[in-house]
């Protein structure tokens, strides 16, 4: 039967959780409710009066990994597979990324709400708007509170490695902070340091500051608060570091330093937001063979950083072979931090 309105063409397939049709122009997919239609056919004209179509909710904000939807008095976050090195988001795309993305945020989420509240409310699609209960959005999708973001990355380094080895050579110091001489490449430090930055728009690079900077520049943005919001912040950020890198290293992965965002809820308090403690943040390295006095293998995107590097001229486009090998070490890490597998 030939559909005489074009807007509402014809299904295309039936199964158990939805219904999927065809318009000229584009593809939307509709609501498990209509499976009373019953239809077994491939192609089945349908009336306008039958079908909800599900609403296209576009980001209200796109970070370099991240999406940020809009859900009335909560936000939904969906971790992509794009993957960014050096705050430039790479050509390539890391199929599974983005799931090992928030499911290790959420268990990192709920091993440290004794510490202080998080934002995540559910990472179950069930719980958000229908347009996000598909395969694309499952697994990679969490629904959060709205907090007003403090504009700093909080940033956590127990070992002496990356940008922070790099200034110790130049002048024994980090972000500021004066170092023990003697220090080798990897060594681990005799007390967690923290190194904030600030939050930079995409295209632009964060940059490091002092503690003392991060005084005022909160300072800047919140009035009479800059001095005890950066206090907090240094010290639940230590707080976090400490405990989930001694879990980390009971599983076989030393946290040689990592960052987390904080913000604001409606009564003013410090909530952490944001991911936490994934291969994105963080640099992951096998505890099993750790020897200071050069860099380490590691369970992170760091694979791809040393690629890039090492291979001027690149255009921001990783091969294969190491778009596989990086979602591999993406997946170890979750399930030996975990003990599950995705």
């Amino acid at each position: 039967m030939e559909i005489k309105d074009p807007f509402w063409g014809l299904f295309s397939s039936v199964n158990n959780k939805c219904l999927t049709i065809y318009k000229e122009w584009c593809r939307v997919k509709v609501s498990k409710e209509f499976h009373r239609i019953g239809c077994n056919s491939v192609h089945y004209p349908i009336r306008k009066e039958e079908v909800f179509m599900m609403k296209e909710l576009k980001p209200i904000k796109e970070g370099k990994v991240r999406e940020i939807y809009d859900n009335g008095d909560s936000l939904i976050m969906v971790a992509t597979d794009r993957i960014s090195c050096f705050d430039v988001i790479l050509h390539n795309t890391v199929t599974k990324k983005g799931t090992v993305l928030t499911q290790m945020s959420k268990f990192w989420f709920d091993y440290t709400k004794d510490i202080l509240p998080n934002h995540m409310i559910s990472t179950d699609v069930k719980d958000m708007p229908e347009f996000f209960q598909t395969p694309e959005y499952e697994g990679k999708s969490m629904m959060c509170r709205k907090l007003n973001m403090l504009p700093l990355e909080c940033i956590v380094r127990g070992y002496i490695t990356g940008s922070g080895w790099k200034s110790y050579k130049e002048n024994g110091t980090v972000c500021g902070i004066k170092l023990p001489e003697g220090l080798k490449e990897s060594d681990k430090l005799p007390e967690p340091i923290f190194t904030p930055s600030t939050k930079a728009e995409i295209g632009d690079h964060d940059e490091n500051i002092s503690y003392e900077q991060s005084i005022d520049h909160l300072e800047k943005h919140f009035p009479g608060k800059g001095k005890e919001y950066a206090t907090k912040l240094r010290d639940y950020t230590i707080a976090l570091y400490k405990k989930c890198a001694d879990y980390a290293l009971s599983k076989g992965i030393i946290i040689a330093d990592t960052k987390f965002e904080f913000g604001l809820d409606e009564e003013g308090n410090i909530v952490l937001g944001d991911e936490m403690l994934t291969p994105d943040s963080s640099r992951f390295w096998p505890a099993e063979g750790y020897e200071p006095g050069h860099s380490q293998p590691s369970f992170d995107k760091q694979f791809a950083r040393d690629w890039l590097t090492s291979h001027p001229g690149n255009d921001w486009t990783l091969p294969e072979e190491i778009v596989q090998k990086t979602i591999d070490k993406y997946l170890q890490s979750y399930k030996m931090l975990t003990g599950k597998e995705l």
